[in-house]
């Protein structure tokens, strides 16, 4: 059988896919284990997507990792997905730079474990002159967050007098949002069946083509990105308007 990357047009690729990675708790549970032993198994998904998106010469790759709602998880699986957070950030850094791949984070990260902020912070340095991929972890990160933050500068920025309120529009909202300078997402992937964007990215997504899979993340293989990928292609990119047919 052929591979779906045979299909695919090196032309017509997305420039950013975004990717909330579900289902490793339920991976877990039917192999009857808990669910850290999920998230450990997803690390494949990961490096299966990244290298991936590297060898296409896609972009930028952001990938849902920690939402500020996970705190709300069992003490137990937290603990458990920031120190397995910090070694695999550790372990990864010499394919990183094999690779060319350039690590940045978007959300809160100031929360995070201070050993978890150390290795990103590190990561993200010895990567920031690498040319090829850009990936973004989202952690301690949601769409209303970071939406509401944007407008917390935007309004300072009014209250002080350096900023019109008429002058306000879509590229500087933009430009105040985590993703300032990468551009939106064309093809969103969400793993595990699940119908919702789960408050990620929810401005950048506005025209973004969903792809949804009943494939648990921790099973997740290039095969599947490039079965997304081909579907997305295959796709007419409205925008809101009528395409007239060609006369």
């Amino acid at each position: 059988m052929a591979s779906f990357k045979d299909q695919i047009d090196l032309a017509n690729l997305p420039h950013h896919i975004a990717i909330i990675m579900d289902g490793n708790g339920r991976w877990a549970k039917k192999k009857g284990a808990a669910r850290i032993f999920g998230h450990r198994n997803a690390i494949q998904a990961v490096t299966d997507v990244t290298e991936g998106c590297g060898e296409l010469g896609i972009k930028y790759l952001t990938l849902y990792a920690f939402s500020t709602e996970n705190w709300g998880r069992p003490k137990d699986e937290v603990d458990g997905l920031m120190e397995l957070l910090v070694n695999t950030i550790k372990n990864e850094i010499s394919n990183l730079m094999e690779n060319q791949v350039r690590l940045q984070t978007i959300g809160d990260i100031s929360l995070l474990p201070k050993a978890c902020q150390r290795n990103l912070e590190e990561a993200k340095e010895v990567t920031r002159n690498n040319t090829g991929l850009t990936v973004l972890l989202a952690l301690n990160y949601s769409g209303r967050w970071e939406i509401l933050k944007a407008v917390r500068t935007l309004a300072e920025s009014v209250h002080r007098g350096q900023l019109h309120s008429e002058d306000i529009d879509e590229r500087m909202f933009s430009s105040r949002l985590e993703t300032a300078g990468v551009p939106d997402p064309e093809l969103l992937i969400r793993t595990s069946g699940e119908l919702r964007v789960s408050n990620f990215l929810l401005w950048q997504i506005a025209y973004t083509e969903l792809y949804i899979t009943k494939t648990l993340w921790p099973d997740f293989r290039k095969e599947d990105l490039y079965e997304a990928i081909y579907s997305y292609q295959h796709r007419e990119r409205r925008f809101g308007k009528v395409l007239e047919p060609n006369s």
